[in-house]
């Protein structure tokens, strides 16, 4: 499809975990709502990147040179959750199990990818253990090769800081079968097996 439609398809396939099947639905869903919606919708991705910041201090997005999470007193600063993604964090604190603060990288580890040590932002997360009093560093990075990777990097820069540093545990997804759970997974499982 080519003109004004078209470039809108095009537009919305970029985005991450959307085809062009996806996208044309997208797009024909905004031509037939109310103008109002469409014309919303562009104001709003218009001053996207003028009105959301990432947070000084933790890198998280918000619409305040600190965000919510580090502006509530109500946080234990001696607790710091490390994680890739403001996506993570999010997850995170849907659990409403963790009432830490967070430090987000906006990447991780993939030297095929040209991505190295100095594009993650440990100058901050170091300085944030003495400023704040860190007692835990919690790595909380995918499991995946690169979350590995950047965590054990983070292990060995961050142990000589006397401060704990422990990473999520892994295993069997809740309602997950057995035999249906790969290698490394079921072997995490036994690992951090704990006591009833």
């Amino acid at each position: 499809m080519q003109g004004a439609i078209g470039e809108l398809i095009q537009l919305l396939a970029r985005l991450p975990g959307v085809g062009e099947r996806t996208a044309m639905r997208l797009a024909f869903h905004i031509l037939s709502s109310e103008p109002e919606y469409a014309a919303s919708l562009g104001r709003t991705l218009e001053t996207l990147h003028e009105r959301i910041k990432r947070c000084e201090l933790c890198g998280n997005f918000g619409e305040h040179a600190r965000c919510d999470v580090c502006l509530d007193p109500r946080r234990d600063s001696r607790s710091v959750c490390v994680v890739a993604r403001v996506q993570d964090l999010l997850a995170i604190e849907r659990t409403a199990g963790f009432r830490g603060r967070y430090h987000v990288l906006h990447a991780l580890l993939a030297p095929l990818d040209g991505i190295g040590a100095d594009r993650l932002p440990v100058q901050p997360l170091i300085e944030r253990i003495g400023s704040e009093g860190v007692e835990e560093i919690i790595l909380a990075t995918p499991l995946s090769v690169d979350g590995e990777a950047t965590s054990m990097y983070l292990a060995q820069l961050l142990r000589p800081l006397s401060v704990r540093v422990t990473r999520i545990a892994s295993g069997v997804p809740h309602g997950g079968d057995l035999e249906f759970t790969d290698q490394i997974t079921l072997g995490r499982a036994f690992d951090g097996r704990r006591e009833l």
